[in-house]
């Protein structure tokens, strides 16, 4: 029997961490209707694993600093 080929395992870095929606939500402090307007919108990028939808924590982290306003 054919055996599917080996992926390699890349270790993510607690930057590069898979939430859920509800994870990213607490994690910027809003609730899971803004987060998934954010996906919907593509202001963040995601990822799909199945019907299932996660979001890099890299990724939330530049969608702050992004709108991030530098004091005066």
């Amino acid at each position: 029997m054919p055996q599917a080929p080996a992926r390699a395992h890349v270790a993510l870095g607690d930057s590069g961490q898979l939430l859920t929606i509800d994870q990213a939500a607490e994690y910027l402090g809003t609730g899971r209707r803004f987060v998934r307007r954010l996906i919907s919108e593509r202001r963040i990028p995601y990822v799909k694993l199945g019907k299932h939808v996660r979001i890099e924590r890299s990724a939330l982290d530049g969608f702050i600093n992004d709108g991030r306003v530098p004091r005066q």
